[in-house]
Formats: C-alpha cells, sequence, structure tokens
C-alpha cells in the first residue's frame, strides 16, 4: 500500500470493489433468468397447472429488470408494522389495523399504492412503490398480523413474501411471545437478510426499555439473529401537553411527535448500499430456482408420461416385427433399426438434438451395457430364428401341424426382444432426462440401477398378451 494511503482511502477502495462486484453479480442474474424464461421449452399441456409460476420467473425478470428492492414488514396486530413503514416514508400512506376490502390502487407524484391478495391464502398484504433513478424503485410491503390468520395460512403467507422480499422487518413491541418466536424462526428459515424491530420504546421507562432490549437480544433471539440485527424505534411517538381550556383549567393530552426512527433508517442503507444489487440478485435467483424446479417437475413429469407411451410403441412394434420375420439377419437389422427409431424419436420428445449415427452409437454403448439382456437376445434371434424358420417351412406339409409350436417360438422371440427394447427405451429416457448425461456414476453403473429396477416377469407377461391378440387377429 502506498504511503499516502490512508484507512479512509482504503474503505473507498472497498466499496467501489464491492459495487463493481455487485455490478457484476446483478449481470449475471439478470442474464441467467432471462436465458431461463426465453428457454423454458413447454408445450401447451406441459404450461397447464404451471401458469403462476411461469408468471413469477416473468415478474422476477421484470424485477431485475427494473432494478426493485423489496422490503416487507411482519408482526403482530398492534405492534405497529404499518406506523414502522409510515415513518421510513415520512408519510401516512400505510393504514393502520386489519386490511379488507377488494384490490385498489392509489398513485401520486412518485409513489404508488396498490392493495392484493396473495396467494391461496386470501391474505391481503399492501405494496408502496417508491420510484427511485431511472426505472428503479423501492417497495415496501404491508402485511397482515401473524395473529390474525391461522397457522396454515399465516406460514404460507409468510414463507410466499419473504421468498420475494430482499429485506425482512419482523416488528415487535416488547418481549416476544410464542406466537412472534415461532413466525420469526419460520422467517429466519427463509435465509434472507433480516431486522427485529423493537418498536414503542417511548411508551417504556428507559431502565424498562433496556432490560426488555438486553432480554431479547440475550435470550430470546440468540441463536437466530446477532445483536446487530436489532433496532430500537419509536414510529409513532406520544407525548404529554398540557392544554388550557376556556375555563382556564389545564387538561393533559397526548400528541404525536416526530418519530424517532433514524437508526433503522441507516441499518436499512448500510444493507443496501453495502449488498444492494448483489442482495436483490441472489434473493431473485433464490426465488426464481424454486419456481423452475415446479415447472421442470412438471415437464419432466409429463414428458415421461409420453416417453413411456413412445418405449411400449417401440417395444410392441419390434416383437411383433421379431415374430413375424423368420430370418435371423433380417431380425437382428429390422430389432436395431426400431431401437435406433426409438431413441430418435425420444431424443425430439426431451428436446435434445441427435442424429442417426448418435443414435446408433448411444445404442451400442447402451448394448454394451446391458450385457446379459443383449447376449439374451442375440441368442434368442439366432437360436429360436433358425427353428422358427424350419417350422415355418413345414406347416403345409405337416398340414398346419407346425403352426401351434411356430407361433409358441415366435412369441418367445418376440418376448425377449421386447424385454430388451423396453430396457432400452428405459435407459434411454433416463440419460436424455438428465440433459443427455449419464451421472456422477457413468454409464454402467447408471444402466445397472435402471436394469435391476425392471420387473422381467410383468414386462414379458404384457407383451406375449399383446402378441397373442396381435397375432391371433393375423
Amino acid at each position: 500500500m502506498p504511503a499516502s494511503w490512508n484507512l479512509e482511502d482504503l474503505d473507498r477502495t472497498l466499496l467501489s470493489f464491492e459495487k463493481i462486484q455487485g455490478e457484476i453479480n446483478y449481470k449475471k442474474a439478470r442474464d441467467s433468468l432471462r436465458n431461463l424464461v426465453q428457454n423454458l421449452d413447454l408445450t401447451p399441456r406441459e404450461r397447464t397447472g404451471i401458469e403462476s409460476e411461469i408468471d413469477q420467473l416473468a415478474t422476477l425478470l421484470d424485477k431485475l429488470d427494473r432494478a426493485v428492492v423489496q422490503i416487507a414488514a411482519f408482526g403482530m396486530v398492534g405492534r405497529g408494522k404499518s406506523s414502522v413503514l409510515n415513518a421510513l416514508l415520512g408519510r401516512d400512506i400505510f393504514e393502520a389495523g386489519p386490511l379488507h376490502g377488494v384490490t385498489r390502487t392509489v398513485e401520486r407524484a412518485n409513489w404508488k399504492v396498490t392493495r392484493e391478495t396473495l396467494g391461496d391464502s386470501e391474505a391481503e398484504i399492501e405494496r408502496v412503490i417508491l420510484s427511485g433513478v431511472g426505472n428503479s424503485s423501492i417497495q415496501l410491503i404491508d402485511t397482515p398480523g401473524i395473529d390474525e390468520i391461522k397457522g396454515e395460512a399465516r406460514e404460507a403467507l409468510a414463507r410466499d413474501i419473504a421468498k420475494q422480499a430482499d429485506l425482512i422487518l419482523f416488528v415487535v413491541a416488547g418481549d416476544l411471545t410464542q406466537v412472534e418466536y415461532k413466525a420469526l424462526s419460520q422467517l429466519r428459515e427463509v435465509g434472507k437478510p433480516m431486522l427485529l424491530v423493537f418498536n414503542k420504546t417511548d411508551q417504556y421507562p428507559e431502565a424498562d426499555r433496556l432490560l426488555i432490549y438486553r432480554k431479547i437480544r440475550d435470550e430470546r433471539v440468540r441463536q437466530l439473529l446477532s445483536p446487530e440485527e436489532i433496532v430500537m424505534v419509536a414510529a409513532a411517538p406520544l407525548v404529554a401537553k398540557a392544554v388550557r381550556q376556556p375555563d382556564g383549567c389545564l387538561t393533559m393530552t397526548r400528541d404525536r411527535a416526530q418519530p424517532q426512527i433514524q437508526d433503522l433508517k441507516l441499518k436499512i442503507l448500510e444493507i443496501l448500499h453495502r449488498e444492494g444489487k448483489s442482495l436483490v440478485a441472489l434473493n431473485t435467483l433464490l426465488y426464481a430456482d424454486e419456481a423452475n424446479e415446479q415447472i421442470v417437475r412438471r415437464k419432466l413429469a409429463i414428458r415421461e408420461e409420453a416417453a413411456d407411451r413412445l418405449i411400449w410403441q417401440g417395444t410392441t412394434i419390434k416383437a411383433i416385427a421379431i415374430a413375424l420375420n423368420p430370418v435371423s439377419v433380417i431380425d437382428l437389422l429390422t430389432g436395431a433399426a426400431i431401437d435406433v427409431a426409438l431413441i430418435l424419436a425420444l431424443s425430439k420428445l426431451y428436446g435434445i438434438a441427435m442424429t442417426q449415427p448418435a443414435a446408433l452409437s448411444l445404442l451400442q454403448k447402451i448394448a454394451i451395457g446391458m450385457g446379459g439382456i443383449g447376449a439374451s437376445e442375440l441368442l434368442a434371434a439366432l437360436g429360436l430364428s433358425g427353428l422358427k424358420g424350419v417350422l415355418g417351412l413345414s406347416i403345409p406339409a405337416t398340414g398346419g401341424g407346425s403352426l401351434a409350436p411356430y407361433v409358441s417360438i415366435a412369441i418367445a422371440q418376440a418376448s425377449v426382444a421386447g424385454v430388451s427394447s423396453y430396457a432400452i427405451g428405459q435407459i434411454t429416457k433416463t440419460y436424455l432426462a438428465r440433459g443427455a448425461s449419464w451421472g456422477p456414476d457413468g454409464p454402467k453403473a447408471a444402466i445397472s440401477r435402471i436394469l435391476n429396477s425392471l420387473d422381467e416377469t410383468s414386462i414379458l407377461n404384457r407383451l406375449k398378451d399383446e402378441l397373442n391378440a396381435k397375432l391371433a387377429g393375423r
């Protein structure tokens, strides 16, 4: 470090580095989310039932594009959540008390108020949007009292809001109750930055105020929050004032004084200044990742159903082709062609580009990994095809007497080939569902797990029933 540098220079350098890093993180998050939204690759059927998750991703991308910071307040009724938010704003915008009525929107020069129902909980939140530089904005979100709504709905509301929020304010007005501690613990699990706001400190003598503060800090939330995350405020303090009546008597009234909110403002500004864009980027991606997981699960579940139908179609087509063809070499070539066609159809279903040579190469890898089943199919094709051919030729000479053995051998040979094709299809499906990857254990381990999970007896019986029906109908 140059001799002329001092600690202020170092602080400025570190802050400059943090700002640059924050911009980099923010850009990466925005690009990643935009790429995710633009490449969802969902069919109309796959979109059904997950419209809200898709909308969430679009909303989150819009949040990053517009540099929106969301701060949500939680607390029990009467703790002063709305008063704390109003004090931060410097004007009475949030309504005190429970929220009722329909969604509304109120707009002013540089702020907008909306009331909306969140998710399935039917709980209403109130959101104030403050315009910033360019398209940026800060949103302050007021939620119903945590004791206003019942257990499951309360947990759902807290979970949904906390996932969206970049900073959580948990407002209390004294020592914590069991309901408050439980709600605080649930919010802490979300992993977002949080400040515990001890409000209404003006209503306590100084000694009592400090005693309650220490009890909260050292006993109640010691495992959940650090002392730096606890702030004392008086959002709507009342002061006694003597008023002389017309008859000359003095009466005491209580009027609102200036909010004592400066410490909370400084804490919020410190968090936003220090972590700002990185914080928003991380929180947005965490929430987006959960929404995307639900979308992926839905997509894979539907595609797995379609893949299973394709696999069974390929299995029965191969089995019938093998059953009807008496020439062993043609059996093998036909079976391989059907397996390649199945692999190509599955790759198209999963949106993974694959050429015919690539599909053939994958089939070879699977055949090697399958070992026993592949060898059984080869032996069946070579051995049973010859016997089937002899029986087929002798049908006229025997007056149809060799027809029953011929059909029996054809079904046996076709069943072996069908089980093999079914296994190939299931292995291919798993490989493609993983994004054309075998996973960390490699192809042999992956193939072995799938083969061990297959019920060959069930597949054979199902195949035999279908083949009997098909051959009997010829």
